[in-house]
Parts: C-alpha cells; structure tokens; sequence
C-alpha cells in the first residue's frame, strides 16, 4: 500500500483553501503550514496565490522564511502560483522596499507585470511538461518572468513569448492559477516530484 504524501501549504494568507482542495482531491495528505515545526513534518510545500508582500512579512515574522529557505536548499519539493512564484524567484525585478524572497529558481521575475485587477484574464497554454489538452490560465494581477537564468527552465509561455512557468529541480512556479480552474496536472506533477524525493 502506498502512503499519502504529506505535504503542506503555507497558510499565512491567500488561496489556502483552493490549493488544499486540489491536493485533497489527488490522494495527499495535506496540513496548513504556518511555524516551523509544521514545516518540518511535511514533504513538499505549496506556496499559494495572494500578496507576496505580506506574505513575506508574516513569514519572516512568524520565523518562517529561514526554514522555508533551508528546506528548499535541501530539495524539497516546492510549487508556487501567482505569488508564489515571486517568493520562489532568486531575483525580483520591482519588489516593495525590504521585500525579499524565499529564493530556488534562478530567475527574475516583475510583480502585477500585467496591471491591476481589471486587467486579469483567461487564455490557453500549450504546455508540453503536463501534455495535451491546453492549460486554462487565470491571470489575476499576476508576475511575469523576465529573465530565466541557466539553472531554470521555461515550461509555460504566452504567444508573445512572455515567460509564465518555470521549474528547477523539484520547484515549480506558475504566474497563473490552477487552483482556480479544476486544473491539476500542475499539482500532479508537484506530487510526482513529492513522491520521487
């Protein structure tokens, strides 16, 4: 019999509860992450959709990003939306003054590089690492990828060629939202990476 993988996400603000749905939904075991304690019991991490400025802050805060940081360091299993991708991002483009990141991908990434809320959209991805059909994409104040350095790799881009997915490793971060669209080969293949470490 094969165990549920354990996994966490990081509950100190935004789409906790879509993300745990998806993850629920799959077959994972999944707890709310907020000290490091928590942390440490879990096998991968989800970094949700919301203000990665105040996330940031209640992270750092709640004595969270040092052991996200480590935990990362050490190859766990992390996958980032909206976000989440700007807190995975090794470099940011436009961030609020002291803001920081988590860091694990080698990119750089621009916050709301698409406008404010009004200017949130929907479009299709062809997305060759999760397959055929198209993604659905959620766009909502969302970061984009400016530049992606050699440690990372591109999997996900609009049709001007706009970087919106990147993976390094056993970390992935998307600059829309599945979470909101019943997509899950996203955190599918999040929990592949899970079950592979």
């Amino acid at each position: 019999m094969v165990t549920a993988p354990r996994v966490g996400v990081l509950a100190l603000q935004g789409d906790v509860r879509e993300h745990t749905r998806v993850l629920a939904e799959l077959g994972a075991d999944v707890v709310p992450v907020r000290r490091p304690e928590e942390l440490a019991k879990v096998q991968g991490l989800v970094l949700p959709g919301g203000e990665s400025s105040v996330i940031d802050k209640l992270a750092r805060a709640f004595g969270m990003q040092e052991p996200i940081r480590s935990a990362i360091a050490e190859g766990m299993p992390v996958y980032g939306t909206c976000a989440g991708l700007i807190l995975l991002a090794d470099r940011l483009a436009d961030g609020i003054a002291g803001q920081q990141t988590f860091g694990g991908l080698d990119v750089t990434v621009r916050r709301n590089a698409f406008g404010g809320q009004v200017e949130s959209f929907e479009t299709e991805l062809s997305v060759p690492a999760v397959g055929e059909p198209p993604v659905r994409a959620t766009f909502i104040r969302a970061p984009v990828v400016e530049e992606v350095g050699p440690a990372a790799e591109a999997i996900a881009a609009l049709p001007d060629g706009r970087v919106v997915g990147v993976r390094q490793g056993a970390v992935i971060g998307l600059s829309f939202h599945p979470e909101l669209d019943a997509e899950t080969r996203f955190h599918e293949l999040f929990l592949a990476s899970v079950q592979d470490a």
